[in-house]
């Protein structure tokens, strides 16, 4: 017999789906600070060990490359036992990683516990693992709801990063790795034991319909256009097979290699054509907060148009934000600083509230999830190929201006495998379904 009691938030005055998007919100927050704070242990660590700015940098990349060749894993375990899993996990190897960092003496220790203990650890409570289970839970609202819970990642940079600062320049390093190993084994692994992969799992539907109401409810409008395709059982294998899976593979791998490309070498570019390091760093910084707004506002907005349109928002603000680099090499100002804060915060973060979305209108299922997890080595592998694409030609020309302008060609590569790809052709979304 079932256990009641695990219907609870079925009795709840509100949809459980928001708490599921609170609770990763918090853990949005934290867990990407937790990876993110490394750029803030990098001097200190350097400073004392006098390792070259390489080999510590290099933890970093080599946190991310292990995720990545680990995401189908991850994905599938999702799919077998549930996000609780697999975000408790990562919170307890980012933990692990963080309480052991102090006991730092060999290279490594360095990319054992910060890069592949808290990287890894980290990438299972954030962007690509929320993807795979978010989508579940909203239909009407899904890219709204995922932009909410995102959104967490920049609250989280403009409240706890100045924390780990000022904790670094009181007590040092060690300090703040338990501070912040705390915090994340505290705030992060308890609440996410109310986690759950889907709404059916409770007994609810997705957007907070009940299983009784509905079943005496009017016939709800279907959003599928392709019956065919959204009725077969999608698995890794089959899904591999087809032309969309590819394209979104390329799609993906174009935008992200965009994305990391400027957020890696932005600051040494900017001070390289004569802005100060701090109208640098705060021209980083400030990337994350513009993008909140442009998440929420740009997820909801594809609710009511289509993926493929945000997508291309969100490739095309990505590029604006290379044009305008260019343009500054020439003419640097102030005006031209904020325009390209803007569009790559407000435009281009957009893309991370229509991934989940895009591939779960494609390959919906009980496989998804593993689905996902492999398309996310093309999401971490163009984050990986981008900074040192840029870095190659810098080196070979001595300039970003060709790197830039390739790069402006893959935001271009990245709208056109989307529209090729298209989610839309599979299941229509929300706002375009006809009125009952």
């Amino acid at each position: 017999m079932q256990d009641r009691r695990s219907h609870w938030p079925s009795r709840l005055p509100f949809y459980y789906g928001w708490v599921i998007v609170g609770i990763a919100f918090v853990t949005m927050a934290i867990g990407v600070t937790a990876r993110t704070a490394f750029s803030l242990l990098m001097s200190p660590l350097i400073d004392e060990f006098h390792w070259d700015r390489g080999l510590v940098a290099g933890a970093f990349s080599f946190g991310f490359l292990v995720s990545a060749g680990l995401s189908p894993i991850v994905g599938r375990v999702l799919d077998l036992r549930g996000p609780r899993v697999v975000i408790l996990c990562g919170a307890l190897f980012t933990t692990g990683g963080l309480l052991l960092a102090p006991h730092i003496e060999q290279p490594w220790q360095l990319y054992a516990t910060l890069g592949v203990l808290v990287g890894g650890g980290a990438n299972m409570m954030t962007y690509t693992v929320h993807s795979q289970f978010l989508p579940n839970w909203f239909v009407a609202r899904r890219a709204l709801a995922i932009s909410i819970a995102f959104a967490g990642a920049g609250i989280g940079a403009l409240g706890l990063l100045p924390w780990q600062q000022s904790i670094i320049l009181d007590q040092g390093w060690r300090a703040s790795c338990w501070a912040l190993g705390l915090l994340v084994l505290l705030a992060v692994a308890p609440p996410n034991l109310l986690v759950r992969k889907k709404p059916e799992d409770l007994d609810l539907l997705p957007d907070g319909a009940s299983a009784a109401s509905a079943a005496g409810g009017k016939q709800k409008i279907s959003n599928i256009v392709d019956p065919d395709w959204a009725a077969t059982e999608w698995t890794l294998e089959r899904a591999s097979r087809t032309a969309r899976f590819w394209w979104v593979v390329i799609g993906y791998f174009c935008a992200l290699a965009a994305w990391y490309a400027v957020q890696v070498h932005q600051t040494k570019y900017l001070t390289e054509i004569g802005y100060t390091p701090i109208s640098a760093a705060w021209a980083l910084g400030a990337v994350s907060v513009v993008g909140i707004p442009g998440q929420i506002i740009l997820g909801g907005l594809s609710d009511r148009i289509g993926r493929e349109p945000i997508w291309t928002i969100g490739c095309a603000g990505f590029a604006i934000c290379y044009a305008i680099l260019i343009a500054m090499e020439h003419t640097p100002s102030t005006l031209l600083l904020y325009a390209m804060v803007f569009a790559q915060g407000f435009f281009g973060y957009a893309l991370t509230s229509v991934m989940g979305p895009i591939v779960a209108e494609i390959f919906e299922g009980p496989h998804f999830g593993s689905i996902f997890g492999t398309i996310t080595v093309a999401l971490i592998g163009g984050g990986a190929a981008g900074p040192w694409f840029a870095g190659v030609i810098h080196d070979a020309t001595g300039s970003y201006r060709l790197a830039f302008l390739l790069i402006i060609a893959c935001c271009a590569v990245s709208a056109i495998a989307i529209w090729i790809a298209a989610p839309r052709k599979v299941r229509v979304v929300a706002g375009r379904l006809p009125r009952k």
